[in-house]
This record gives structure tokens, sequence and C-alpha cells, in this order.
């Protein structure tokens, strides 16, 4: 086998992963203040039933762009996102904490 082939090979899938388009300019992001997470505003949802309805009012009362629900016992990540609204709840489905994150 001549060696030449090999090299031609061994190549390839280099040559795949290399881009001739110009780069794509990204779009702006969005201003900081219009996704920050402020959980002051929605801490009088403490005690109340967590449910689909109730999780999006805290969502569009706290001015969070996600929601993470957090389940009795369960592991969470701990990276912080601003833009990222937490519910704790226990096992009677009764939000227990509400935080930024």
């Amino acid at each position: 086998m001549d060696i030449r082939w090999i090299a031609i090979a061994a190549a390839l899938p280099l040559a795949a992963c290399a881009s001739s388009e110009a780069p794509v300019e990204s779009t702006p992001a969005a201003p900081e203040a219009a996704m920050t997470c402020k959980a002051d505003a929605v801490q009088s949802h403490v005690g109340h039933v967590a449910s689909a309805e109730m999780g999006a009012a805290i969502l569009k009362q706290s001015g969070a762009r996600t929601l993470r629900w957090g389940p009795p016992r369960s592991a969470m990540t701990m990276d912080y996102r601003q833009d990222r609204v937490n519910i704790m709840y226990d096992d009677a489905y009764k939000i227990t904490q509400v935080t930024c994150g």
C-alpha cells in the first residue's frame, strides 16, 4: 500500500472540519436588565401550591427568562444564571423557596 493513500485518508477528516465561509455575525445580546431575575418580587408565592399556572405567574413577575423547578430531594447544578428563577417545593407541592440563579 502506498504511503500517500494513508496520508490522504488521514487528512480527509480534518478537511471536513475546515470552513470556507465567512464568519457569521452574532446577533446583539438583549440588555442585561431585561433578563435579570428579581426574587424579591415573587416571595409572596412561598407557601402556595406549585402548579404550571403558578410557575408561569412567578416567571412573569420575576422578570426571568427561564424557570427551574426544584423537587424535594433532587440534585441541582450550582451554575448561576441571572436570567433564571428557581422554585423549590416539598412533598405536598407547597413552594418552600423562590430564588434566582
